[in-house]
């Protein structure tokens, strides 16, 4: 596989859409669509910019999960504090900074800070971190209000129910999962 260009097509509020044309194995172009965070202006751009971060916050023996409508999917799901690094922040910044607006919690450690990893990699240059941390203090809504999410910190039994009733995202559905204790 050969990328031999790489092509804006829209430039969407939040998003940018690429078309990358590629050489196939067989010596075939093939056009290939995906979003982006950000301007990619040359290939080595490309999948090299971290844009977020996604938090698995933990108080004493409980994961917080958020329950969060999602325009994308016209329903509630349940998924992990989550955000983007805005200019000039740096990734403990971030996860203080989205904890905070999303759940009224304070951070109280970073445990772990995993390398980055990509979010959406069918569709999607975006590379995020996950961050492992303890939170600490009272539930208080400060998200926008484009933004409708329920806090709550969940034991293992609990996690085990709503997995198997409810919508996740991938990665909270994963970060659940091995929350609860599951084979």
């Amino acid at each position: 596989m050969k990328l031999l260009k790489l092509n804006k097509v829209r430039d969407g509020r939040y998003l940018k859409n690429y078309e990358l044309t590629y050489l196939n194995k067989k010596g075939n172009e093939k056009v290939y669509e995906i979003v982006s965070r950000h301007e990619i202006q040359n290939v080595e751009e490309l999948g090299n910019i971290v844009s977020g971060v996604s938090i698995a916050a933990y108080y004493e023996d409980k994961l917080l999960l958020l329950r969060e409508f999602r325009m994308g999917v016209n329903k509630y799901i349940y998924n992990l504090c989550a955000g983007m690094i805005e200019e000039g922040e740096t990734i403990e910044e971030c996860i203080r900074r989205e904890l905070y607006e999303e759940t009224g919690l304070r951070l109280k450690r970073i445990i772990r800070i995993l390398n980055p990893s990509y979010s959406a990699v069918a569709i999607s240059d975006i590379k995020t971190q996950i961050a492992f941390v303890e939170a600490e203090g009272d539930f208080e809504d400060h998200s926008s209000e484009n933004e409708k999410i329920e806090a709550k910190f969940y034991g293992r039994n609990e996690v085990r129910a709503l997995l198997e009733t409810q919508d996740f995202s991938s990665r909270a559905q994963m970060a659940a999962y091995f929350f609860a204790g599951q084979p």
